[in-house]
């Protein structure tokens, strides 16, 4: 069955995940979809933030936070690289949004629950971020943890830093765990590092087009060991 397609019970996949017993899921556009374009308030509020540090127009300003997104990984390292500004209150600026677009999704807090061991996010954004994010979604107590930018010391996926960091704070086994994001040059690292890979395919135009572009670019690599358009169907379909 091709793992594009919306997955029904039980998955041909699942003896593969039959050895993870630590569950590591990204936050945004990954445990709700793109069309919810959080990512344009979040651009707002870059964009804002940027103009008034570098006291320039907006057309300078996206440009900025576009090339350090590619560059550095997220326009926040780039920030702290090459302008040295002070992270906290970069972060409490651009999350300061409204996620009331994001629909409550019950059934997806309760595939998450069903599978055996622990669950965590390990997000590019901020703690606060995602605990608005899933207290809307329905889904915060399904979680074990919360693993953001902040405790990796402000190092972004997808740099090895990051995701090395992230293994000693959360204390996980790579090699008994999966790793789900929408982008695939973020699992990179989890498969050298020994984890089993997820992409969640977003579907759609939503979002700034650099978005479009990594989040599609690196699909059929073999770092991507399974993709899906459906999250909650790929964790339904996990039978143990």
């Amino acid at each position: 069955m091709d793992s594009f397609v919306r997955q029904s019970l039980p998955s041909p996949h699942a003896a593969d995940f039959g050895h993870v017993e630590h569950w590591v899921f990204d936050l945004d556009n990954t445990l709700y979809p793109p069309e919810c374009d959080l990512f344009a308030q979040i651009d707002a509020k870059m964009c804002d933030f940027i103009m008034v540090l570098l006291e320039v127009d907006a057309i300078e300003a996206r440009r900025v936070q576009k090339d350090f997104y590619v560059e550095h990984g997220t326009t926040l390292a780039g920030l702290m690289a090459v302008h040295g500004i002070e992270p906290g209150r970069f972060l409490a600026h651009v999350h300061d949004i409204d996620v009331g677009i994001v629909k409550p999704d019950e059934a997806l807090g309760r595939a998450i629950a069903a599978l055996p061991g622990t669950k965590v996010i390990f997000t590019n954004g901020s703690v606060a971020h995602a605990e608005n994010v899933v207290a809307r979604l329905g889904i915060a107590h399904v979680f074990d943890g919360i693993y953001d930018i902040v405790s990796t010391g402000y190092r972004p996926k997808p740099g090895r830093d990051a995701y090395e960091s992230f293994v000693r704070a959360s204390g996980i086994a790579p090699t008994r765990a999966a790793m789900f994001e929408d982008i695939p040059r973020n699992l990179e690292i989890p498969h050298e590092l020994g984890m089993k890979t997820v992409w969640v395919r977003p579907q759609g135009e939503a979002g700034p087009e650099r978005y479009q572009r990594l989040s599609h670019d690196g699909g059929e690599a073999s770092h991507v060991h399974h993709a899906t358009d459906d999250l909650r169907g790929f964790l339904e379909g996990l039978v143990f």
